[in-house]
C-alpha cells in the first residue's frame, strides 16, 4: 500500500513510526510525506497553482533527500491513498478551509482517480504551549480540541474523505490515561508544545492511522525500546475510535 501525505511537520510526526508499526503489524505501508514546514491548505493550493517544487519527499519516515512539486509527486507512481490537512494553528478555523481543500481534492482526484483521499485531523496544542497560533483558540486546549474536531469532520466530509482522528486519539490519552495527564505531572504527547513527543506521541499518531486506513484492530507489539504498557494503552485507545 502507497500512501501520499500533501502536509507538513505534523504530517511528518504521523509518518515517523507508520511504516515500521505497520510491519510489527503484518502490513506492508510505503509512506511519502510531502513536507513544507507550517504549510497551510491555501499554501500548498498556491504551489499547486504555480507548481513550486518546494516540497522536502520524506519515505517511511525519513529526512527527505529531493525537492518535489505536488503533480510531481501525485504522477511519480500509483498512490492508493492520499491525505490532506490543515495547518495546526487554523485546523479549528473553517473560513480558512475553502476554496483550497476543495481544488487540492479535485487536483489529486484527476490525477489519482483510483486513490483514497482521507484527511488527517490534527491535535490541540498542550495547555502551556508558547506557539503564536494558540491565541485562536483563546490558549485553551480543550477549545482548541473541541473546534478541530468540529471543523475537521466538517472538512472530510465536504470532500467525501475518511477523517484519521489523531487529535481525538491525542486528547482521549490526555484525558483516560494518568501516565498522559501532563497538567498533572504525567507526560506531555508534545515535545515543544505543538508537535507531538518523538516517542509516544507519534506512536500514537501512527497507530491511529494504521487502525483507521486498515480498518481493524491493530497490536502494540515490542516497538523500539518504548514501555509496552504504555503502548498497549496507547493501542487500547486507539482501537476504540
Amino acid at each position: 500500500m502507497n500512501i501520499l501525505s500533501i502536509g507538513n511537520s505534523f504530517s511528518q510526526d504521523a509518518h515517523k513510526w507508520l511504516h515500521q508499526l505497520a510491519k510489527v503489524n503484518g502490513v506492508e505501508i510505503e509512506t511519502a510525506n510531502l513536507y513544507i514546514g507550517g504549510c497551510s491548505l491555501e499554501m500548498h493550493w498556491t504551489n499547486a497553482e504555480q507548481n513550486n517544487a518546494y516540497y522536502s519527499l520524506e519515505l517511511n519516515g525519513n529526512a527527505g533527500t529531493r525537492s518535489v512539486s505536488i503533480e510531481e509527486a501525485l504522477r511519480s507512481e500509483t498512490w492508493d491513498i492520499v491525505t490532506l490537512q490543515q495547518v495546526s494553528n487554523k485546523s479549528g478555523m473553517p473560513e480558512t478551509y475553502e476554496p483550497y481543500l476543495s481544488s487540492l481534492a479535485n487536483m489529486v482526484r484527476e490525477l489519482q482517480p483510483d486513490a483514497k483521499l482521507y484527511f488527517h485531523q490534527t491535535w490541540a496544542y498542550e495547555i502551556d504551549s508558547n506557539h503564536s497560533g494558540f491565541v485562536n483558540y483563546n490558549h485553551d486546549q480543550v477549545e482548541m480540541y473541541n473546534r478541530i474536531k468540529q471543523t475537521t469532520e466538517m472538512a472530510a466530509k465536504s470532500i467525501h474523505a475518511t477523517l484519521i482522528p489523531v487529535g481525538e486519539a491525542i486528547q482521549t490519552l490526555r484525558e483516560t490515561v494518568p501516565e498522559f495527564d501532563y497538567q498533572n505531572g504525567g507526560l506531555s504527547l508534545c515535545r515543544d508544545g505543538f508537535h507531538l513527543s518523538l516517542d509516544y506521541g507519534r506512536y500514537a499518531a501512527a497507530a491511529t492511522w494504521l487502525h483507521i486506513i486498515i480498518g481493524e484492530k491493530i497490536n502494540a507489539a515490542d516497538f523500539e525500546d518504548f514501555n509496552p504498557e504504555l503502548l498497549k494503552k496507547i493501542i487500547d485507545v486507539v482501537n476504540e475510535l
